[in-house]
């Protein structure tokens, strides 16, 4: 069983496919637009999101890249547009899978384990070590040298995403897209607010790092202190 969270504008078309989900096991929420569909993921964190790209208040692509930057929950688009551009558009913007409006209830059904599998599989690694930085992403939380850091959600995202890579140089363009979801916007700047953030609460400072590294014009690693 899974719960699943519907945004789809047409009354008719998201009430079978409610009952279609429930009937093979799912819990159904739903939502007709996009801002309340938003405000419904974030209040509820279901297990996938299916959703239709037609909707009154704003276009489905959009609020893909809105759900993006606010969770990784897995997103089905629903939709009758079937042209290469607007497949192209979705999963660039972060969907999981995409089916063509006609579909059958067991086919959708079928998508939703598949794409459920997939996530699962790669959930998130036990804790990572480096130097006295431990760094758990299954519970978020962190700890330097025994004393539990109190980062913000997206802090912790960025310093997660860096100890997972030790010594590798990730570039200001590849913690957008990866960290924040915003694969063609943001600024280097959001990234360098966030680093300053960080190194702050992890006592080091740009001109004097100790595990945060930036090598300028390049991007910025996470490194084990030599002393």
């Amino acid at each position: 069983m899974a719960v699943l969270h519907l945004i789809e504008d047409d009354p008719a078309i998201r009430s079978a496919m409610i009952r279609a989900l429930s009937d093979r096991g799912h819990v159904v929420t739903s939502s007709p637009d996009a801002m309340s569909g938003l405000q419904s993921v974030i209040d509820r964190m279901p297990d996938l999101i299916i959703l239709d790209l037609g909707l009154p208040d704003l276009d489905g692509v959009e609020l893909l890249r809105m759900l993006r930057a606010v969770t990784d929950t897995p997103v089905i688009i629903a939709t009758a547009r079937d042209d290469d551009v607007q497949v192209v558009r979705a999963l660039d913007a972060g969907a999981d899978d995409y089916v063509v409006k006609p579909f059958s209830a067991e086919a959708l059904d079928a998508r939703v384990r598949a794409v459920l599998r997939r996530s699962r599989a790669e959930e998130e690694p036990g804790p990572i070590q480096v130097g006295g930085l431990i760094v758990d992403p299954r519970s978020r939380l962190a700890s330097l040298d025994g004393r539990s850091l109190d980062l913000a959600p997206r802090e912790f995202d960025l310093l997660a995403y860096l100890a997972a890579r030790p010594g590798q140089v990730v570039s200001k363009r590849d913690l957008l897209a990866d960290v924040w979801r915003l694969p063609y916007g943001g600024t280097d700047k959001t990234v360098d607010v966030h680093l300053s953030w960080l190194r702050r609460k992890m006592g080091e400072a740009a001109t004097e790092p100790r595990y945060l590294i930036t090598v300028r014009g390049v991007g910025v690693k996470l490194i084990e202190p030599e002393d």
